[in-house]
């Protein structure tokens, strides 16, 4: 699987969806998630995902997380149709290519912020002083380098949220998937984690597919694609993005 990843040719996208449907239930009880949604995303790119509730948003980002798959259409991951891989191949492109950050920070709340961004790399194997390093240097790229040592009920909710998007990027994933980033924070701290995010995006380079339905934070974005009814109701660039 990796390899296969590794191999695509120049100028593939990182995304492609195709015609990618997604049905829940049967009979009376059946529900179109997904109506035949088509995007690309190019590796580099900041796209905001904005819709009401039930528009389809979150469905389309488990389907680009790998944690749901379509009825039908296809998904490619960097030209790898994603939809006929096994469930641990999948789990496995989501460890090597793959970022989470969602609303609900999910940090072991006794644990320090560094023993934290840890995780993903304790996972994979990683001795432990390249952890060490790793984790440090994530938390450095979002301005925590000075709480390391702290249990994340120690923080406030901003720098939970900007552990967790340590934890993130500290695998140097392909793409980074944040999922109501903001949800829960103030409109100050908000602004100071899409900074962050904004940050990440053109400074590493790291790809962004975010789930908002919040304007101001799609602000940041350099690209809006709007869902309605499960549909892609438009996508557009985001001239005013810095």
């Amino acid at each position: 699987m990796t390899k296969a990843v590794q191999a695509e040719p120049p100028d593939v996208p990182l995304i492609e969806l195709a015609a990618v449907t997604k049905t829940y239930g049967t009979g009376l009880a059946e529900m179109h998630a997904l109506r035949g949604i088509d995007l690309v995303v190019q590796e580099g790119e900041f796209v905001a995902v904005m819709g009401a509730s039930g528009s389809g948003k979150s469905t389309c980002m488990n389907i680009l997380g790998c944690l749901d798959t379509p009825t039908s259409g296809t998904y490619r991951f960097k030209g790898v149709q994603v939809e006929m891989l096994t469930r641990n191949q999948r789990a496995r492109l989501r460890r090597h290519y793959l970022g989470f950050v969602f609303r609900g920070y999910n940090l072991l709340r006794r644990t320090s912020a560094l023993e934290n961004v840890e995780l993903p790399l304790l996972y994979r194997g990683i001795p432990v002083a390249r952890r060490r390093a790793l984790a440090l240097s994530a938390l450095a790229d979002v301005g925590l380098e000075e709480f390391e040592g702290h249990a994340s009920n120690e923080l406030s909710g901003g720098q939970q949220q900007r552990v967790a998007i340590a934890r993130a990027i500290v695998t140097r994933p392909a793409l980074l998937l944040a999922d109501e980033p903001t949800g829960n924070l103030d409109s100050k701290t908000s602004h100071e984690i899409m900074g962050v995010i904004a940050g990440l995006n053109r400074d590493r380079g790291i790809t962004v597919v975010m789930v908002t339905h919040e304007p101001g934070m799609a602000a940041y974005a350099r690209r809006h694609v709007g869902f309605v009814d499960g549909m892609v109701e438009s996508d557009r660039p985001n001239l005013e993005a810095a």
